[in-house]
């Protein structure tokens, strides 16, 4: 099975021990994380990209993501 097949471009995920992650991958591939931290979104480091693939975080579904912070 290919990466990408796994892994899609962009998405939120939210990791068992709670932390929220948005994480953007543009057409060039450059990819950006940010974290929800006290209802604002900051610029995260870009390895934890690598959470998104872990068996204990989990991508939040549509209706999840709209009642976030934009």
């Amino acid at each position: 099975m290919a990466y990408s097949d796994l892994v899609t471009g962009s998405g939120v995920y939210r990791t068992k021990l709670g932390k929220t992650l948005r994480i953007s991958e543009s057409d060039e591939g450059a990819i950006r994380v940010e974290l929800l931290e006290d209802g604002a979104w900051v610029a995260g480091p870009v390895r934890m990209a690598g959470l998104r693939l872990s068996s204990t975080t989990r991508k939040l579904s549509s209706r999840e993501v709209h009642s976030l912070p934009a």
